[in-house]
Order: C-alpha cells, then sequence, then structure tokens
C-alpha cells in the first residue's frame, strides 16, 4: 500500500500539472448542470409572464362585439398581430396563437348557429403551442356562457347541464411535478460530467504513458502491479469523485439565479439531496475510472483509446434512456444496472421520495464487483506490457 500511495500521488500530480485542460473539463462538467437549471427557469419564467400579460391577438374581432365583451371582461387586452402572422408563426418571429373570427359570427350567433373561430398556429412553433390551450379554454367559457344565458332565457336551470361536479385531485407531491422537468436532465448531465472528468487522466495514464513510452521504464521499478494498478486507479478516480462532488453541490448556488418563482417553490434541492447525489455517484465514478482504463490499457495510442472508449460513453449515455421510455414505472432491475440505478435514485431524491439502505446495496455491490475487475483485467494487462 506504501507503494500504491507513492504511484497515486504521482499519478494525481501529473493529472493536476494540465492545469488548462483541467479547469476546462471542471468548469464545463461542473457548470453545465447549473446553466441547464438556470435556462430552465428562463423558459418557464417566460412562459408565466406571457400568461400574466393577458394578451390575446386576434383578426376579425370587429365583426364580434359579444366576443370583445367577454373576453375585455376577462381583463384581457386584444391586439392585431402582424400582417403577414402566418410566416412569423411558421419562421417562429411571432410566437402567439392568433384568433380568427369570421364575418358572420353575429349573425350566426343570433340565429343559434355555431359561429366557426380558428386558432392559428403553428407545431413547430413551441412558445405558440403553449399558448393554444389558454385560449382555446378561453373560447369554451365564452361558449359555456352563451349556452347558459339561453338556458336561462327560456326559463330552464342551468344546473340540469351540469349533473356531475367533478374535482381533480392531484396525488403527487410538489416537488414530483417540479422533477417532471429536473428528474431527467439533471441527474443525466451530473452523471455525463462524472464520465468525461474521469475519461483524460484515464486515457493518459494508460494508453497516453504507453504512447509516450514512459510506461515500459515505470513497470522496471520494484513495485508490484497490484501497486502500480491500485495507485494509478486511486487518481483517476479521485478526480471523478472530484467532479461528482462539485457537480452535485453546485445546485445549491445555481439556485439564487432561478428567474422562475414557480420552480423555484417546487425545486428544493439542499444539503441533504446533494449529500445523497454524492453517496450515489462516488461508487460509479471508481467503477467508471477503472471500467475506462481497463479499456484503454489494450490500446497503442491515446486516439486509439479514445476511440475504444466511445463505446462506453454511448452505453452510459443510452442507459438512462430506459426511464423515459418505460411508461409502467420502475423494475427491480433497474438498480442492478449501473448508471441507470444513479439515474433512478437521483430521480427519487428529486422527488423528495425516501431512500433506504435496501435501495442503495445494489449499485454499491455492482460497482465494487465491476471496480474489483476492470483492476485485476488492468493489472494482468500490464503484465506482458513490457514485452509488448
Amino acid at each position: 500500500m506504501k507503494l500504491a500511495w507513492i504511484v497515486f500521488l504521482k499519478e494525481l500530480v501529473d493529472a493536476l500539472r494540465d492545469r488548462r485542460t483541467l479547469l476546462v473539463v471542471m468548469l464545463s462538467s461542473v457548470a453545465m448542470g447549473p446553466l441547464i437549471l438556470v435556462a430552465m427557469s428562463f423558459l418557464i419564467a417566460g412562459i408565466e409572464e406571457r400568461a400574466e400579460s393577458r394578451e390575446l391577438y386576434a383578426v376579425g374581432m370587429e365583426h364580434a362585439p359579444t366576443l370583445r365583451n367577454y373576453l375585455e371582461r376577462q381583463t384581457y387586452v386584444i391586439k392585431s398581430p402582424p400582417a403577414d402572422y402566418e410566416r412569423s408563426l411558421l419562421t417562429k418571429a411571432f410566437g402567439d396563437p392568433v384568433i380568427v373570427v369570421p364575418p358572420r359570427f353575429e349573425a350566426d350567433l343570433a340565429q343559434g348557429i355555431a359561429p366557426l373561430v380558428e386558432i392559428v398556429s403553428a407545431s413547430g412553433n413551441n412558445r405558440a403551442q403553449g399558448s393554444i390551450g389558454r385560449v382555446a379554454r378561453l373560447l369554451q367559457s365564452f361558449g359555456q356562457e352563451q349556452a347558459l344565458l339561453r338556458l336561462a332565457w327560456r326559463g330552464v336551470a342551468p344546473s340540469l347541464l351540469q349533473p356531475l361536479q367533478i374535482e381533480e385531485r392531484d396525488l403527487a407531491d410538489p416537488r414530483a411535478r417540479a422533477a417532471q422537468l429536473t428528474s431527467s436532465m439533471l441527474p443525466f448531465f451530473v452523471l455525463m460530467a462524472v464520465l468525461y472528468g474521469a475519461l483524460n487522466a484515464a486515457l493518459d495514464t494508460t494508453a497516453g504513458e504507453r504512447e509516450r513510452g514512459s510506461l515500459e521504464p515505470l513497470l522496471m521499478n520494484p513495485a508490484s502491479r497490484a501497486a502500480l494498478v491500485l495507485g494509478k486507479w486511486g487518481a483517476v478516480a479521485s478526480l471523478g469523485m472530484l467532479i461528482a462532488l462539485l457537480s452535485s453541490f453546485s445546485f445549491l448556488p445555481a439556485q439564487w439565479l432561478l428567474r422562475s418563482e414557480t420552480l423555484a417553490a417546487m425545486f428544493q434541492f439542499g444539503w441533504r439531496e446533494a449529500s445523497l447525489f454524492v453517496a450515489l455517484l462516488l461508487p460509479l465514478a471508481a467503477m467508471l475510472s477503472a471500467l475506462l482504463m481497463a479499456v484503454a490499457i489494450r490500446c497503442k495510442s491515446f486516439k486509439e483509446a479514445q476511440a475504444n472508449n466511445t463505446v462506453v460513453i454511448l452505453a452510459v449515455s443510452l442507459l438512462p434512456l430506459v426511464t423515459l421510455f418505460n411508461q409502467e414505472g420502475e423494475k427491480a432491475w433497474h438498480l442492478w444496472v449501473p448508471a441507470l440505478a444513479q439515474i433512478t435514485l437521483m430521480a427519487r431524491v428529486l422527488k423528495g421520495e425516501l431512500i433506504s439502505g435496501a435501495d442503495l446495496l445494489p449499485p454499491l455491490l455492482v460497482a465494487a464487483i465491476g471496480t474489483a475487475l476492470c483492476v485485476v483485467f488492468v493489472a494482468r494487462q500490464l503484465r506482458g506490457a513490457a514485452v509488448r
């Protein structure tokens, strides 16, 4: 262990020596999650501002004074859209749906004929699509008011049209509703930050030394292969764990920058959540570091190792998609798959659900076994490295 500690310190110093690369990796990995969170808050804040502005864009509203009166009683301000609003909606230069009122609106309404009112939008325009439901509900409310007035005029009680009283009750915790936006994105970025944080160090300490010709002289030292591998792996794992620590706790100050009050109220990420994130990511960082080294040790150049480890990066990035395509909820086997287990448990943390020791045991056990296997594989590969 003394020799392994010496190798560990040497590799750690070498990894920290390239300060420019390390600074870029740390800033990109640590800042990516909070930047996504802040960007989401700006998006939600924009939607909230458009909803609170209570503005409607309509064409032909002069043909519908009854509808105008209703909309103004709902404190909405009616504005005219741009002349080329259809083109603007397609090019996303204009972000609000447009109500098109037919010329015979009042005449049809007086004769009991339902006038056709169009809501013009574009499915590729996300801003406009987000307001369609609000505009449609507003027009439906106008139609219900007209129907109730007709019934009252004929002496029919409007309550006859509502034999049932329906009230929705949402069982989800407010934090679970907020996690619908964040649980699939934030854990993914934290996971990828850990992976990329350990990637360069894992490649440099294996294939990089072989390419520079410094691996063979290192193997001529009296230190055992186990001591060399444990020292190298410890240095790489330490960098990955450092990225996991920084990226998890970076969400604490990021909440101060949230622009949306709704998201800030529902997204409660404190010291407990950050500590659980770290506890879930540390074993995975150790296993990923060993796995990256196991793939790179068989390569003769840095670029070859980088290309081969693309498979590992692709696999880790695709595994979380299981939670998106699975509409039946979590499965027991999810906790036994690396990366997928961490994504699943981090989503629980964001939802405010309790995590027991039985939930933490499967990913911890898999990470320990995977780390041991990869470290043993690297040690065996080093036995014949000097000969090759």
